[in-house]
């Protein structure tokens, strides 16, 4: 299939683009990469009446170091990420799962920003940023918001984004060399999006112990408390989670989901 019509809109800056935005509704939408928007175009999934072209936009594409977190612009690509052109705050876990995100073609193009926005479930950025601790920094008619990464995604496909606003960047604190992390989630076939997803950060130089558990029907639930990993160890604590995360989860998936989450706790100490 080929897409609906549509008209391709310009602005002269953001604050521009977030106005036109504000005023067209739910009849436009941002484009940046388009690697999920352009197959749903195809597909007639998504029919908006007008695209509004962010590519001409390099603040969007700049990284910078803010002392405490490096911000990502929020067309930085998941290639870049991927072959570290930019700064790493994670000690390698953003690079490692970039690489793991559909095929290069797909990486040259897609973007950070456009993946959170897209809001996928069983996206790798939607649940990553959480486990992070990352901060989304938005931009639309009532000026300048930023939004917990944990808090951005409402339900399936759906954010805390308002008519005109515009992510622009995504700030994700450093980490040193004490934190320790494992990233888990099984595909049917390489390069597509995850069945079931779990992931997990321990940093003895704050006492953080976070898990976050992905590709659920919803927004990735995250767990955080001192003794979590210890705990992880023990199934009837691991199948409390999983339950709380999704109560109607069907059983294979519940039991796949417990035994990654065992695997996250026994991966904390590997060097890689």
């Amino acid at each position: 299939m080929k897409p609906s019509a549509y008209s391709l809109i310009k602005a002269d800056d953001l604050a521009q683009a977030s106005a036109q935005l504000a005023e067209n509704g739910w009849g436009s939408k941002p484009v940046a990469g388009c690697q999920s928007l352009g197959a749903m175009l195809n597909l007639r999934l998504a029919q908006p009446e007008s695209l509004l072209d962010l590519d001409a936009f390099e603040s969007l594409r700049a990284v910078t170091d803010t002392g405490d977190a490096i911000r990502f612009g929020a067309m930085t690509t998941h290639a870049a990420i991927e072959d570290q052109r930019v700064p790493d705050p994670s000690q390698g876990l953003m690079p490692y799962v970039a690489r793991g995100i559909a095929y290069r073609a797909v990486r040259n193009r897609g973007t950070l920003g456009g993946s959170l926005c897209h809001a996928d479930p069983a996206a790798d950025w939607i649940s990553t940023m959480p486990l992070l601790g990352a901060t989304l920094h938005v931009l639309g008619p009532s000026g300048q918001r930023d939004i917990a990464a944990r808090d951005f995604m409402s339900s399936a496909y759906e954010t805390q984004l308002v008519d005109g606003e515009i992510l622009v960047a995504v700030s994700v604190p450093k980490r040193t060399t004490s934190m320790q992390w494992s990233y888990r989630k099984l595909c049917r076939k390489t390069g597509e999006l995850s069945h079931a997803m779990t992931s997990g950060i321990r940093d003895s130089s704050d006492g953080t112990e976070r898990v976050v558990i992905g590709a659920l029907d919803g927004a990735p639930f995250v767990v955080e408390r001192a003794g979590l990993m210890t705990e992880l160890l023990q199934g009837a604590v691991r199948e409390q989670i999983v339950r709380q995360a999704a109560p109607e989860l069907e059983l294979d998936r519940r039991h796949t989901l417990m035994e990654m989450l065992r695997l996250v706790a026994l991966d904390m100490g590997k060097t890689r």
